[in-house]
């Protein structure tokens, strides 16, 4: 068998055959070797692979070593693999060239150049389209099972998959349905595919697989951002090749199992997720989903800034993905099954029907320690409350309409005409429109003023400790009220910002929420960082501590654990980009890496009431690169109380002092 490498210096496999094929991306021409394709049909399993390579191959080389991977199976006879590739500047073999699309077979007789096409768009719904009809055309055997794999970034409900690095651009939802339906078409009875997967981030949602419903019987995909050791392809079409009678349920599983088993090796496996969904379940999921989202507006409808800041609360708490916050980017992905759970007493009469539809339309899942209440299939939540991306959601074909219909309000205060209609006949059936967002609409509400809340007003009791009392009204502004701590030195005419958390004492019920400093920090090798918190659970905080790791930005993913009381260092890796993809490069801390920390500052003699981003300390991660809570020393430190919104906004309450002096806490206003 031929072994690709990285220094393959053009060699292939296959020298007997000179096979002639031309492919125009236009669509107008697809000619493939007919007695290739005969010799090649006949078998039961052809698994395509779209390989948009992008930075992740550019920069790391893992499209490269997925492909060396596959290369270490022994394929059967009836076992094939048709690869497309590109989308990338660079790549780390000497196969794949840049600036052109590479079609290539690994068969039973190894891997093979088809042939080197024009450069086209992998974000492109035409280029997937042509990928399928070149398969389809060369492949033309009714007894196939066939499984399709997308290799690449993902995004989510509205980031999509395979961001072309040269391009920008991405497969969208309606882009996978069009180009799937336009080759193969579509069939809830007999669909014609057994098995899509995404080696991607974030695309186990319940709009990915309603957009496959009639496309595929399966799906696996993962809710999380994947590692970037991804898929294991030498144990999972080795499994598939030693037992090609397989259905597409048990080729995920064993997708899943190897793909956390190359978690743990790699290191990765506390956040993974990577789930199997049987798309006939959609259907009824799809009901399930569409009542939540009734129930929703109609209560909505009566009590917007209540019911939203109720439900922001439970999206908040519910278990997420990417990061959702300033420092990591916004993914607006949430486990539905969690969020459902958390809403039984504000939508007690659809949120358990949910839950269930969950539950049947899950057939497997696998999940690390610290993403243990995920339930297989994420939904959108708009967590920062952009309007361009909620522009995009309500363009999504696989959306519920009373998802759009929710989202819409909260975000443009807007009771659209379609979200009248969907309540007063309860189902979306004969409603062919969709809500539109308007910047200036004259009918638009304010649900959350939460400037209203900037400076509040914060009084200490005689235990010493800063209180803020909010009345229901303002409450009903909050998702979350969390804390901001600054270190404040007159000498150095500095302001310190140190970060967020959640480590307040918070009665709801009261209105009431106290401090809970004890003149400690989180600290990286005894250096101060500045931290961000991202979940929150009963079991454990996810913080978020921006660092340049040997010169890059990135964030070091940090876990608080309740159970051992420690902070355990997750790895580090970029956040979120400005089109909604997840980085899927997650990188162990190494002895000899140099961090620096990274804070944000302002002058207090200067006019500037914004903090801008800083570099701080330098230092070596070492053998034992730790986090852990210790004594910020004396000195002056501001406390604020903050404010957030179920739409991402905040606001700061004043100013608490904290004097620390040989370790005693003094509070002032």
């Amino acid at each position: 068998m031929c072994r690709l490498s990285r220094n393959l210096l053009g060699k292939f496999c296959l020298a007997i055959m000179v096979v002639l094929a031309a492919w125009v991306w236009c669509g107008k021409l697809s000619v493939y070797s007919q007695a290739e394709a005969a010799n090649q049909a006949g078998g039961n399993w052809l698994i395509y692979w779209y390989i948009c390579g992008a930075d992740l191959e550019s920069k790391n080389g893992f499209a490269t070593t997925d492909l060396i991977e596959l290369t270490k199976v022994k394929l059967p006879p009836n076992v094939r693999v048709f690869i497309l590739t590109g989308g990338a500047d660079k790549w780390q073999n000497d196969m794949m060239k840049p600036g052109e699309l590479g079609l290539y077979l690994y068969d039973s007789n190894g891997i093979k150049e088809i042939g080197r096409y024009e450069d086209a768009d992998m974000g492109a719904a035409k280029t997937l389209e042509s990928f399928l009809t070149v398969g389809k055309g060369a492949f033309a055997d009714e007894n196939l099972r066939l499984a399709f794999v997308f290799w690449n970034h993902g995004g989510g409900s509205v980031g999509g998959v395979c961001q072309d690095e040269r391009t920008g651009n991405s497969l969208s939802l309606n882009d996978i349905t069009n180009a799937f339906t336009k080759v193969y078409g579509a069939s809830e009875s007999n669909p014609p595919f057994e098995m899509i997967g995404f080696d991607a981030c974030m695309m186990a949602s319940y709009d990915t697989a309603n957009a496959l419903k009639g496309i595929s019987r399966y799906m696996t995909a993962s809710e999380e951002r994947e590692p970037g050791n991804g898929w294991d392809y030498t144990r999972w079409v080795g499994a598939l090749a030693h037992n090609p009678y397989m259905n597409g349920a048990e080729l995920g599983r064993v997708i899943c199992d190897s793909y956390m088993k190359g978690c743990r090796e790699y290191g990765a496996a506390d956040l993974a997720t990577l789930s199997v969904i049987d798309i006939s379940k959609i259907p009824a999921l799809g009901r399930a989903y569409e009542n939540y989202g009734i129930e929703a507006l109609k209560l909505a409808a009566n009590n917007a800034g209540g019911f939203f800041s109720e439900f922001g609360r439970s999206a908040q708490t519910a278990e997420n993905y990417g990061g959702n916050n300033k420092e990591q980017g916004y993914s607006d992905m949430v486990d539905l099954g969690d969020l459902a759970s958390r809403t039984t007493g504000l939508l007690p009469l659809t949120s358990r029907g949910l839950m269930n539809a969950v539950d049947n339309a899950v057939v497997y899942k696998v999940q690390g320690k610290y993403r243990s209440r995920g339930n297989g299939i994420s939904g959108f939540y708009a967590y920062d409350g952009d309007r361009t991306v909620l522009e995009k959601y309500l363009e999504q074909k696989a959306v519920p309409l009373s998802q759009k219909c929710l989202y819409h309000y909260m975000l443009s205060g807007v009771f659209s005409q379609e979200a009248k209609d969907l309540v007063a006949k309860g189902i979306s059936q004969d409603i062919s429109t969709v809500p539109k967002v308007h910047e200036d609409d004259a009918q638009a509400q304010r649900f959350f003023p939460v400037k209203e809340l900037e400076d509040k007003f914060v009084d200490i009791d005689s235990n010493g400790d800063a209180f803020v009392t909010l009345t229901n009204r303002e409450m009903d502004m909050l998702s979350s009220v969390h804390c901001q701590l600054v270190y404040v030195s007159e000498k150095d005419d500095i302001l310190l910002v140190l970060g967020s958390d959640s480590n307040i004492v918070a009665d709801w019920d009261k209105g009431v929420f106290k401090d809970n400093f004890f003149g400690k920090w989180p600290m990286l090798n005894g250096h101060p960082v500045y931290v961000e918190i991202t979940a929150e659970d009963d079991g454990y905080n996810l913080y978020a501590v921006p660092i340049k790791l040997n010169g890059e930005r990135c964030n070091l993913e940090v876990a608080y654990n309740y159970k051992d009381q420690k902070y355990h260092i997750l790895g580090a890796r970029k956040g979120i980009d400005s089109s909604g993809m997840g980085s899927r490069n997650l990188v162990q801390l190494k002895r000899d890496d140099r961090i620096t920390t990274i804070h944000y500052a302002m002058i207090l003699s200067g006019n500037d009431t914004n903090p801008q981003e800083v570099e701080v300390d330098t230092f070596s991660a070492g053998d034992n690169p730790r986090v852990a809570d210790e004594d910020v020393g004396d000195g002056l430190y501001g406390y604020f109380f903050e404010f957030v919104t179920p739409t991402g906004k905040s606001a700061l309450s004043n100013m608490v002092q904290f004097t620390i002096q040989n370790g005693k806490i003094t509070t002032s206003t």
